[in-house]
């Protein structure tokens, strides 16, 4: 049996939510099951997924057997991310991938405010795409296998799929380090850091699964489990670092603060330096604008819950999506990184003093209703 393959009895009955054979759906008992079937591909989401995964959220709202929901990945990843190679010659052919982006960020909206519990077994390889369809959920579970990234800055884009909802709220500017450097991190930093609700080792997702399948609530079967509590692996120095450099006014000062750190003798300052200085500049002005304008939003609308915040990022994220779309770097990203893999992007502008973006924090996205 697959190590994720947690969730098959006698009872489940199949479901056809046009997932083909890239995701399949199962009622079973009290849960509806959404299972990403793409291993090969690390269950990166096509638009075909994205579609499925919908329809079978809006049917299971409103079936009052359903209980809960989980979601898994088959293989070794949860979810690598968003088909952007699909997105690139969607691009590539004149057609930019609007159409695509727009669905997910509707998914990830779905799932923002959706009406029961949401249980993402985040047990492998999760980045980009794969965060859009599991941190806006109730419950996101993270295991030793864990490994999280947004990794978007690589490839010349931006932490969308409501990446600036959650990641400018983790503490000591953690997310603007995640989502600038698109650093890897494991369970320990995701479970700290609030990425994660809990932490549970492999072996114990099919007891987890078991009992929601009866019908207990996922709160009661938490509680009394025995949960892991792994420590932070960035150590408490690194985090301070992060904190104190991503606290200025603006990426280049931020950076200029690292290689001030770094000529002190820090070496994660000169690593993140490093990093930092191979990062699209259009990305990195783009996401630190994104996630200062979000952490000021929410301090100044303390009342408004998570997904009217969330609601609020899609339409400003999908109005920088379409802007990135049209340019340069995400077609310079993906076709070194992805299809060339040289791994060594062109960008263009080549430095942030070049950059110069439209105002995409005062567009409106009127399709995305």
């Amino acid at each position: 049996m697959d190590r994720t393959d947690h969730m098959r009895d006698e009872n489940s009955v199949t479901l056809d939510f046009g997932g083909d054979d890239e995701m399949t759906f199962a009622q079973s008992g009290a849960v509806g099951l959404i299972r990403l079937t793409r291993p090969k591909a690390l269950n990166a989401l096509t638009h075909k997924m994205v579609l499925a995964m919908e329809r079978a959220l809006l049917h299971w709202a409103d079936d009052p057997q359903v209980k809960s929901v989980i979601v898994e990945g088959e293989g070794r990843a949860f979810c690598a991310g968003g088909d952007v190679v699909a997105a690139y010659n969607a691009g590539k052919s004149g057609k930019p991938a609007y159409d695509f982006f727009q669905d997910e960020y509707r998914l990830n909206r779905l799932i923002g405010a959706y009406n029961k519990p949401y249980i993402a077994l985040l047990n492998g390889i999760t980045m980009g795409g794969g965060a859009g369809i599991s941190v806006h959920g109730s419950h996101r579970i993270v295991t030793e296998n864990t490994l999280f990234a947004m990794p978007e800055s690589g490839i010349g884009f931006f932490t969308d799929v409501g990446g600036s909802a959650f990641l400018p709220a983790l503490p000591q500017r953690f997310g603007f380090y995640l989502g600038l450097t698109g650093s890897t991190i494991r369970w320990g930093d995701c479970l700290n850091s609030g990425i994660a609700t809990h932490a549970l080792q492999a072996e114990q997702l099919t007891e987890l699964c078991t009992r929601l399948v009866a019908g207990e609530k996922p709160d009661d079967i938490l509680s009394g489990m025995q949960l892991s509590a792994p420590d932070w692996e960035m150590p408490e120095a690194d985090r301070a670092l992060v904190a104190r450099c991503f606290e200025a006014r603006t990426i280049e000062q931020s950076i200029a603060n690292f290689v001030q750190a770094a000529e002190a003798g820090d070496e994660k300052a000169a690593t993140i330096t490093g990093v930092l200085g191979k990062r699209s500049p259009t990305s990195l002005k783009a996401i630190f604008t994104l996630f200062q304008d979000a952490e000021a939003f929410s301090r100044a609308n303390k009342e408004l819950s998570y997904s009217a915040r969330l609601d609020r990022q899609m339409q400003i994220e999908y109005a920088l999506a379409e802007i990135l779309l049209q340019g340069h770097d995400f077609y310079a990203g993906v076709g070194a990184v992805l299809i060339d893999k040289t791994g060594n992007p062109v960008w263009n502008p080549a430095s942030l003093d070049q950059v110069q973006l439209p105002d995409f924090l005062t567009l409106k996205d009127n399709k995305q209703g």
